[in-house]
């Protein structure tokens, strides 16, 4: 355990500001040397996403370990919005630890993969890999476009499955209550899936996930910044104001619209996705005095 308070926490989306949404993978160098140059200086850093624990093991736990990450840090992975949770260390993934009770049922898991291979395998595919919620995610040798115009009918084959099971389930301005009165799922579209999630997941319970294990590894910083490309990577900054860090929010997509917050929300100039984020990682690295030095 360090007692060094750090000058930085930071809770990053995944999808967007690290992993390029067209390739799925972390495109840009630098955001992984600066990701390991921030670590190795006591920054906390939680990955927040609703990718699968595998996804993050390969895709950026793996490249982080090639480069070699430090034996001394804080870094955690909270997954499917924090329906599963892990530690990361210079040896890679700690135990994976999958939080049942939010997961759906396997009668609606079935039939969702069978829907998608059934009608819509031209388009998207099924994530085999998510452990509690469902994902259906755009091919990447479709057009976007082309993608969205059969998400949209994916979606309402979807909703129409979750009503015929029982479950009750929030979509847009639809809301479709079980039995029970209760609404236990909801239906999530971005830019390059669908998510298929409880409604107790939300990237407001994996900030609050990833700073209970910081905690544990030392005094927490004052301040964090947060960042993401969707309107629901906001919850992230939200729990932290309302636990009273001081916080802005980085948005690597301002155009879907930036939220009224009573916090700041920066972008970074013209620069969208997994460059924003990696101009983001690149100025906090020269503002803490880690980089080289820039000459004048």
């Amino acid at each position: 355990m360090t007692e060094t308070v750090s000058p930085l926490g930071l809770l990053l989306d995944v999808d967007g500001p690290i992993a390029s949404p067209d390739t799925r993978t972390i495109a840009t160098p630098s955001i992984i040397t600066d990701l390991i140059t921030l670590a190795g200086a006591n920054v906390p850093i939680g990955f927040i996403t609703g990718r699968s624990a595998q996804f993050i093991g390969e895709q950026v736990v793996a490249p982080l370990l090639t480069a070699g990450l430090p034996r001394e840090m804080r870094m955690y992975g909270v997954c499917e919005k924090g329906a599963v949770w892990f530690p990361i260390t210079e040896t890679g993934m700690g135990e994976v630890v999958v939080d049942d009770s939010v997961a759906l049922p396997a009668a609606v898991v079935s039939r969702i993969r069978e829907l998608v291979a059934t009608d819509y395998a031209d388009t998207m595919f099924f994530d085999e890999t998510k452990l509690a919620m469902i994902s259906v995610e755009q091919r990447t040798d479709v057009d976007r476009a082309e993608y969205h115009a059969a998400q949209e009918r994916f979606n309402e084959a979807a909703y129409a499955i979750l009503i015929a099971c029982g479950l009750g389930v929030r979509f847009g301005e639809r809301t479709s209550p079980d039995v029970d009165g209760a609404v236990p799922f909801r239906i999530d579209p971005t830019i390059i899936s669908t998510d298929i999630e409880s409604v107790d997941l939300d990237k407001d319970h994996a900030a609050k996930r990833a700073l209970t294990f910081f905690a544990e590894g030392g005094p927490l910083p004052r301040l964090w910044r947060s960042v993401g490309d969707s309107r629901s990577d906001y919850l992230m900054a939200d729990h932290l104001h309302a636990a009273g860090y001081d916080v802005a929010h980085v948005d690597v997509r301002p155009a879907d619209g930036i939220l009224d917050r009573p916090y700041p929300v920066i972008v970074e100039g013209d620069l969208i996705h997994d460059e924003a984020g990696a101009a983001f990682l690149g100025y906090w690295v020269q503002k803490l005095g880690l980089g080289e030095a820039v000459p004048e």
